[in-house]
């Protein structure tokens, strides 16, 4: 950045009997905050503006944009070749595609370039011409202070001078302090060595105090000027004014600067202490972002099992960027990192939650089969009149469908009605069928009920004649003859009818092979499985067949001659009578099963 003489800002004014020596008071007098650009778009309209003024523009703001153009640049190639990996790319295959806007770009930057480098050599040519003319300026003021003619008209000339130096501006910065010891040097001595008149003398003198004093003024009223910046700069226009103004009395010189000195250094306290408050403000700034940054990064993403969870989540990351935004600059040399930092956190967020809804996507197709197997067999099932096992399946089928995860909401009423609309089709008919037969059930119970009664009036009767046998075989056959009764009540009938067939058998003599018959039929249900229960009979029947006769055959080979042989076969016949009873009443009870098929 070039330096000239009305810019260059100072800690004070010396006495005017030295050498000025411009010092610069704060390392960076101000730091621009440059409106921040969220698009490539914005970055070019900005340096499109900047390009139609472009020697008068901000060389900072320049290599801002430029730094902001190719992040957002780089920021896009980035997002591009992730998109390209994560579709099955290979990451060494990946180009990227031309950015339309970076030609654009490109061109109005040499347009700047161009402009401001064509400027800068017109300055250092004027630099040049002007460090000319000021040496020549200074020759002929040098060759003043040795001429002792007529001192008005030294005077005259000598003031021209001072009038031509103001008037030139800009020089090359290496000669500022060199040419400006020189001038003073020659200044002084002008007012030392020539003799002027003591009217002329106090006439300057008196013109260069009301000067200096106006500019103590000036810089005294900036104390209270709102804008700290701005007073700051105003104060480097009063130095250099202050600075091209003769001297004044002797004995006032050293009053004058102090008074200007310490207006000042007012000025320049609250320059300071405005960039040590911005400091601090930034710090804070930096320290509340850093927060926001540990916050995002400490996501627990173990803990995000649902898209319930993902969505508080994100909600809190949307906050947080809307409290991002209202948080000012952090210090210069943070700012980019603290924002890149932040972005990285969030953006490994929204990565993990594209991830987690990839694989709960995949899932959900998979559940979706998964559901529309169950509904084909609910389906299936449905008209079936098969009503406990039916039952039964449905009911597993129902918990395997909560154990199945969610599908996706397009699909989610539908799959879900149709399963359960076959679920509720089966249930109703059910409950249309068992209604009916809930009702003949207890029909069947009065009906128990009643020959209960009967049986138990026979035993309190003590008769025990053929009239009592034949009533009592005709109540047993029509209990066998009376269907289901309430499955509660199943146990107690049973029990109370048998204990009473019990004691009425025992009082009529009854055969222990018509009671096990009897109770063998009393048994008989036609909900069971007669067809498996007759097989099971047939097969004894068949055994107890093929028994009696190798018993018979056994028999031929005795003889009964001997004690011992006698004994024997009268054992074997004897079991040849047991086994005959038993083929007999297997046989009766397969006629018994018979019987309740016909019924069916």
């Amino acid at each position: 950045m070039e330096v000239n003489e009305t810019t260059r800002p100072l800690t004070e004014v010396p006495a005017e009997n030295t050498p000025e020596t411009p010092v610069s008071t704060v390392e960076n007098d101000e730091k621009t905050l440059y409106s921040p650009k969220q698009t490539q778009e914005e970055v070019i309209e900005r340096l499109t503006e900047i390009n139609n003024n472009a020697c008068d523009a901000d060389k900072q703001e320049i290599d801002y944009l430029k730094q902001t153009f190719y992040k957002l640049h780089k920021s896009e190639q980035d997002t591009a070749r992730k998109n390209f990996i994560e579709q099955g790319g290979n990451p060494e295959d990946f180009t990227p595609a031309p950015d339309p806007l970076e030609a654009k770009f490109k061109e109005i930057m040499s347009s700047i370039k161009e402009k401001r480098s064509a400027m800068a050599a017109e300055q250092e040519q004027e630099k040049e011409e002007n460090l000319q003319k000021k040496l020549e300026i200074l020759e002929k003021m040098k060759a003043l202070t040795e001429n002792t003619e007529d001192t008005g008209k030294i005077y005259n000339e000598f003031k021209q001078l001072q009038q031509k130096w103001n008037e030139i501006k800009q020089i090359p910065v290496g000669k500022i302090n060199e040419l400006w010891k020189t001038y003073q040097l020659y200044t002084e001595k002008f007012y030392d060595m020539v003799k002027l008149n003591n009217e002329f003398r106090e006439y300057d003198f008196k013109k260069n105090l009301e000067q200096k004093t106006y500019l103590c003024e000036a810089a005294e009223k900036l104390a209270e000027e709102p804008d700290v910046v701005s007073a700051f700069h105003q104060l480097q226009k009063l130095h250099q004014e202050f600075r091209s103004i003769g001297p004044v009395a002797k004995e006032l010189r050293e009053s004058i600067w102090a008074r200007f000195k310490a207006a000042s250094s007012a000025v320049n306290r609250r320059h300071q202490q405005h960039f040590e408050a911005l400091k601090e403000k930034e710090q804070n700034n930096l320290d509340q972002k850093t927060v926001i940054c540990e916050i995002v990064e400490s996501m627990e993403y173990d803990t995000f099992k649902t898209f319930a969870d993902w969505e508080d989540k994100t909600q809190e990351i949307l906050a947080l960027q809307a409290k991002w935004k209202t948080i000012g600059y952090a210090p210069q040399k943070m700012n980019v990192k603290i924002f890149e930092r932040f972005r990285a956190a969030c953006d490994e967020f929204f990565k993990r939650k594209a991830a987690f809804f990839k694989s709960v996507k995949e899932s959900m197709v998979e559940n979706l089969e998964k559901k529309k197997a169950l509904c084909e067999k609910a389906e299936a099932l449905k008209d079936s009149t098969d009503w406990k096992e039916t039952a039964e399946i449905l009911t597993k089928l129902q918990k395997e469908w909560k154990n199945i995860g969610p599908v996706a909401k397009k699909h989610s009423d539908a799959v879900w009605k149709r399963f359960i609309g076959a679920c509720d089709y089966f249930f109703a008919q059910k409950n249309k069928a068992t209604s009916s037969q809930r009702s003949v059930e207890f029909e069947n119970m009065a009906k128990k009920e009643e020959i209960i009664k009967q049986l138990a009036a026979l035993d309190a009767s003590g008769t025990t004649d053929e009239t009592t046998s034949e009533q009592t075989r005709a109540l047993m056959k029509e209990w066998n003859s009376i269907g289901h009764v309430p499955f509660k009540e199943k146990d107690r009938l049973y029990n109370e009818f048998h204990g009473l067939i019990d004691k009425l058998f025992d009082k009529l003599n009854i055969s222990a092979s018509e009671k096990k018959l009897s109770n063998f039929k009393s048994g008989l249900n036609k909900g069971d499985n007669l067809y498996r229960d007759r097989e099971k009979l047939v097969r004894t029947y068949e055994g107890l067949k093929n028994d009696i006769q190798t018993y018979e055959n056994n028999l031929g080979f005795l003889s009964s001659a001997s004690k011992k042989g006698n004994t024997l076969v009268t054992e074997i016949t004897r079991k040849i009578e047991r086994l005959k009873g038993e083929m007999e009443l297997v046989l009766k009870k397969i006629q018994a099963i018979d019987e309740k098929l016909n019924e069916e």
